[in-house]
């Protein structure tokens, strides 16, 4: 049984695995000169090259659409293809159970999904690391891992997904039991749960950190306007890698509140072309100082809540357990599916 589940699922994983291979040959040859970059310049964004540029944003796209791909074209129809076909009737007749035939199929597709994606991710990270979250010299910066837009392409997190888009599509094949359809509906949920995630679920997985502070030039990071409304100031933690979730203005009571109107009085005019849009300033340091001073007296504070960039690792594996424990309860529908098949 063994051996006929691999000839079914070599041309999936030659694919894949070829994916692999390419991937981190390229990143074996182009990380070292990377390191030196980093440990050369204190201006690493400005010393990479369009290529190196192209290689991160790479990484953050293959990552991203890898586990994506695994459960379309290789879960939804791992199972549905059999049902399609009826082939599924001829392992039956041959003393093999309905638990060893699907045991074996998950177990082998699981194994050769996880060390696939599993390789590719770390190299990936390994890559990326002297690029996550660096900052230009003049300005621009690139995201940090613990934001949602590197987060989800970085450590283990990608095994997670992959085998949870893998058993995704074989549950949902088992029930349309129609490759095509199946495969649509598995993109579609899995893009869902990939928004949905980052938005409700991750930010909570760990406790989350506050802080308080005094509005001042040191901290001070932005100061913007919608046009018409008040003014709003965002800070900075002091770390660019930290995942900012919340940047609001609390007053004397802790509650929180807009600026009071005479800061506007303290603000350079606004640009005549921005009339009636975003408007942002950043002055330069020393020449609000008597405003944020007064702010201050008056017990305005700025209160943040976010995940301190040590907060990486532990969101990682509490967000891989997290698919994987879906990934266990969705191998489970499909075992009790299979035993009600006709």
């Amino acid at each position: 049984m063994t051996w006929l589940t691999w000839r079914q699922l070599r041309l999936q994983a030659a694919a894949v695995y070829a994916l692999v291979a390419a991937a981190c040959a390229w990143l074996a040859l182009t990380g070292p000169d990377l390191a030196r970059k980093a440990r050369a310049s204190d201006d690493v964004l400005g010393a990479l090259t369009s290529t190196d540029r192209m290689l991160f944003n790479g990484g953050l796209a293959v990552l991203a659409v890898v586990p994506a791909l695994i459960g379309v074209f290789w879960g939804a129809p791992l199972v549905a293809r059999e049902l399609e076909t009826g082939t599924y009737r001829l392992a039956w007749n041959q003393s093999v159970s309905r638990g060893r035939w699907l045991a074996t199929k998950l177990g082998l597709s699981v194994v050769l999904t996880a060390l696939a994606v599993g390789v590719l991710s770390a190299v990936v990270t390994w890559w990326a690391h002297p690029l996550d979250g660096v900052q230009g010299g003049q300005r621009g910066s690139l995201p940090a891992r613990l934001t949602p837009i590197s987060f989800a392409m970085r450590g283990v997190v990608p095994v997670g997904y992959a085998v949870f888009a893998l058993l995704l599509g074989t549950l949902i094949g088992l029930l349309l039991r129609r490759s095509v359809p199946a495969m649509a509906l598995t993109l579609a949920v899995y893009v869902v749960l990939q928004v949905a995630v980052p938005l409700w679920v991750r930010p909570h997985l760990v406790p989350t950190t506050t802080t308080t502070s005094v509005i001042s030039s040191d901290n001070l990071d932005s100061i913007g306007s919608s046009g018409s409304g008040p003014f709003r100031i965002t800070t900075g933690t002091g770390d660019p890698r930290d995942w900012v979730l919340s940047n609001r203005t609390v007053d004397a009571s802790g509650t929180v509140a807009e600026l009071p109107t005479w800061f506007a009085g303290c603000l350079p005019p606004a640009p005549d072309d921005a009339a009636g849009g975003n408007v942002e300033v950043r002055p330069a340091p020393g020449t609000m100082d008597k405003c944020l001073t007064r702010l201050a007296d008056e017990g305005y504070r700025q209160r943040l809540v976010l995940h301190p960039r040590s907060d990486f690792w532990p969101l990682q594996w509490t967000e891989t357990g997290l698919y994987l424990g879906l990934a266990a309860v969705l191998a489970g529908l499909c075992a009790w599916r299979v035993r009600r098949l006709s």
